[in-house]
């Protein structure tokens, strides 16, 4: 049927539009068409049939056909004549539409013609296009090429330039190490200089180079100038500190320092120059410091107020004796000896600034040696603090300060190995070593170590001595003349008051430290005093009076101990219950008396 349409359509596109209007009677062209019986239909094999209607009962069309009892034959024969119509009618509706696929194919044609020539402009364009991009190709090949080239020169011409720069010796450099006056310029070419110097002994290429034969020994010839010239700048300023009143510290910080890295060229340029600087340094600051501490020492010694001597001891008796009397005041009435009164004041005073001797000798003042202990301690630490940050910032080295103090340290410790051995004052001692106590404080706040070997030593000698002259007042209390210390006198004995004030003195000093050996120490000194006052009351010839003697010594104890602080602890608690106990056998002893 294809064919019979496309015979059709092809005639009727050469036609006249007349003929094309005539209607093409599909009726007369198909003809009749009927289908006849095939003779071979009786060889087809049924098998397998009965299977099929089976399957297919439950179709809609099948069971319709089947319902109406048609012929199959029928039914196919209708369905093909449906099949025709509608295929004749297909054809018919596309020979209503020639003109228009006529006219469609024409536009086709025309499009493929424009679409042929736009496919060899296309094609074309792509060969230039391929032609440009391999072109572009070649020329970014070449830039990145003078890209890395240009890169490479610059490389080449900064290398080339620092090494020019830092090989060459400007004039200017040479008129200012030569000529010019040590300051804060000169110091700037120093730098340059020093440089330099590093860049031809380090850089192994600069050493093979031809233009350092020509450049070192004008290298050579300005270090060693820069270094001479130095030299005698840093000694002259150094000999400035040997003038008497000169400020140390004022000089250190105002002017050396300024020129500390002359100090640092040396070490880096000039080290046998640098040692001797060192060294006239070193010499310079000890003779110095150790003349000053001698001086400050000395002035010292003529403010010191004695407070106790060998015999100034708790369990000597206050009566003279022999032929010659002594030509001071009586212990008796000075009992600020073992008491610590206000003297207590230099700890809280411990930061102050030191002593001015030529000020307190105008106002003839005199103080107990622990004020000037603290003074001088002081004084060395405010100085070690000072000398110890200069010596690193100026040198950077600290340990030169251990060698320039060696001689002020020689100097306090001959002074204080003559005091040491002369001080029979104990609670002088225990605030000595309370001050040095507060003095590692102060210097492990500011960070400075340099003293504290120096620290550790004095607090060392201090303990012994402190122990020896306890030990003084403890035999002096065994071994105490009962018969000598007697008074026939209910009244607190002396010996007694010594005793509590010696005692809460110490508790008051030991609170903050809480020194054990000292609290043994202390124990004893009591049992010993205990004693003692035993044997005191016994030369009372009545009860009553022993009994009121000992009550009157307890109860006095005590508001000492009170008066103190609460730090009385064990001590204090003893004498309330000896007081108690004491007290009783009192009021038995005058209920007795009122019977009798």
């Amino acid at each position: 049927m294809a064919d019979v349409a496309g015979a059709t359509v092809s005639p009727s596109i050469g036609e006249t539009n007349d003929a094309q209007k005539n209607v093409f009677d599909l009726g007369a062209f198909v003809g009749d068409l009927t289908l006849e019986d095939d003779p071979s239909s009786d060889d087809i094999s049924l098998e397998g049939l009965e299977q099929e209607l089976e399957e297919c009962k439950n179709n809609d069309v099948v069971a319709n056909i089947l319902s109406k009892g048609t012929k199959l034959r029928d039914y196919t024969k209708g369905v093909e004549n449906d099949l025709r119509k509608v295929e004749l009618d297909s054809i018919q509706d596309y020979i209503k539409e020639s003109d228009n696929l006529v006219s469609l194919h024409d536009q086709i044609h025309d499009c493929d013609s424009i679409l042929s020539q736009m496919e060899t402009l296309l094609s074309g364009f792509q060969a230039e296009i391929g032609s440009i991009s391999s072109d572009i190709k070649i020329l970014q090949e070449k830039s990145m090429d003078m890209s890395l080239r240009l890169k490479n020169r610059k490389v080449a011409e900064s290398k080339l330039a620092k090494f020019v720069e830092d090989i060459i010796i400007p004039p200017r450099m040479v008129d200012v190490l030569v000529d010019g006056e040590v300051n804060e310029e000169y110091m700037r070419t120093l730098e340059i200089l020093s440089k330099k110097l590093k860049f031809v002994e380090v850089d192994p290429m600069v050493k093979a180079s031809k233009a350092l034969k020509d450049v070192q020994p004008e290298l050579e010839k300005l270090r060693q100038k820069a270094v001479s010239k130095v030299f005698d700048f840093i000694v002259q300023k150094l000999y400035a500190l040997r003038k008497p009143k000169t400020n140390i510290q004022i000089l250190q910080q105002s002017v050396l320092l300024k020129y500390k890295y002359v100090v640092s060229f040396l070490k880096e340029h000039g080290k046998e120059i640098y040692n001797e600087v060192r060294a006239a340094y070193i010499d310079t600051m000890n003779k110095v410091l150790s003349a000053h501490f001698r001086a400050y020492i000395q002035a010292l010694e003529k403010l010191q107020l004695d407070i106790a001597t060998y015999n100034d001891l708790i369990g000597v008796e206050t009566r003279s004796s022999g032929l010659f009397i002594r030509a001071r005041e009586p212990l008796k009435n000075r009992s600020a000896v073992f008491a610590l009164g206000d003297r207590i004041s230099i700890l809280k005073d411990i930061d102050e600034p030191a002593l001015i001797p030529h000020i307190a000798e105008a106002s003839s003042n005199k103080y107990p040696y622990e004020v000037l202990f603290r003074s001088l301690q002081k004084l060395l630490m405010d100085t070690a603090t000072s000398e110890y940050n200069f010596c690193d910032d100026f040198f950077g080295e600290e340990s030169i300060f251990y060698e320039i103090f060696s001689g002020p340290f020689g100097v306090i410790d001959e002074h204080f190995d003559s005091i040491l051995p002369n001080c029979y004052d104990a609670i002088g001692l225990m605030l000595m070593i309370q001050i040095i106590h507060k003095h590692q404080l102060i210097m492990s706040r500011r960070r400075i170590p340099c003293l504290d070997s120096y620290l550790d030593k004095v607090n060392i000698s201090l303990w012994p001595r402190f122990k020896l002259v306890f030990d003084m007042h403890l035999n002096s209390l065994r071994n105490a003349n009962v018969k000598t210390l007697w008074e026939d006198d209910v009244h607190p004995h002396y010996v007694m008051r010594r005793y509590a004030e010696f005692t809460a003195s110490l508790i008051h000093l030991n609170a903050e430290c809480g020194d054990g050996q000292l609290d043994l120490n202390l124990e004893r000194l009591r049992m010993a005093v205990d004693d003692l006052l035993i044997k005191l009351a016994k030369n009372f010839p009545k009860p009553k009076s022993q009994t009121v003697f000992l009550i009157n010594n307890y109860d006095m104890t005590i508001t000492v101990l009170k008066e103190a602080g609460p730090e009385g602890g064990k001590i204090q608690m003893h004498f309330e219950e000896l007081l108690k106990s004491n007290t009783t056998i009192f009021v038995v002893i005058a209920i007795n008396f009122l019977y009798i």
